[in-house]
């Protein structure tokens, strides 16, 4: 890989990473419910996670679905579903009282099992081991590919834990918390609408 193509992958990965999508409003939604410190398994969870797809992808893996197409509608239906389960979650991340928030963050795992459902990283991954490596780089090229994404991934989703514990100040009104739950919960299901539509 040269260094010109290096240098346009991790512009690429950067910018796909910092970009509004289902992990950075998870990660906004769970800075400002559970702090930093707590939300620190689901960061890595993600960019790990992420990392591990995009490296399986580099070594074949998406030949499945040139091979068996079906996956992909079984993929698609998994990920609305799933992505619908965890907007009705953060919807009621907010306890009735109000007095704590209910709930807690997502772990390493479940953080990095959500990669494979999620259709934002899917097309990441997939665009990355497309352009970004030449044909017959095996694994060095894909390891490359997985490198840069975790390098610039973990960055990016803590810009947006970060700015959810700045929110979080805001958020000190149940009411205020309640709303802002919801919002993000209807932002999630929202970036689902190119993927059914698709």
């Amino acid at each position: 890989m040269t260094l010109e193509t290096l240098l346009a992958l991790m512009t690429f990965a950067l910018v796909s990473s910092i970009t509004p999508g289902p992990n950075n409003l998870m990660v906004l939604a769970s800075g400002a419910n559970f702090g930093i410190r707590r939300t620190v398994p689901h960061l890595l969870g993600i960019s790990l996670g992420h990392a591990f797809m995009v490296l399986l992808l580099g070594l074949g893996l998406g030949q499945v679905f040139v091979t068996w197409p079906v996956f992909h509608d079984v993929l698609k239906i998994a990920s609305v579903a799933y992505m619908a389960w965890l907007a009705w979650k953060i919807a009621h991340a907010a306890a009735p009282e109000g007095a704590e928030t209910a709930g807690r963050p997502f772990t390493f795992l479940q953080a990095a099992a959500f990669q494979w459902v999620n259709p934002k990283a899917w097309v990441m991954g997939i665009t990355a081991v497309t352009v970004y490596t030449t044909p017959g780089a095996g694994a060095l090229g894909a390891l490359l590919v997985a490198v840069a994404f975790c390098a610039t991934n973990f960055p990016s989703v803590s810009v947006w834990a970060w700015m959810g514990t700045q929110v979080a100040r805001w958020l000190s009104s149940p009411g205020r918390l309640r709303l802002f739950n919801w919002t993000m919960a209807i932002l999630l299901m929202a970036s689902l609408i190119p993927i059914l539509l698709g």
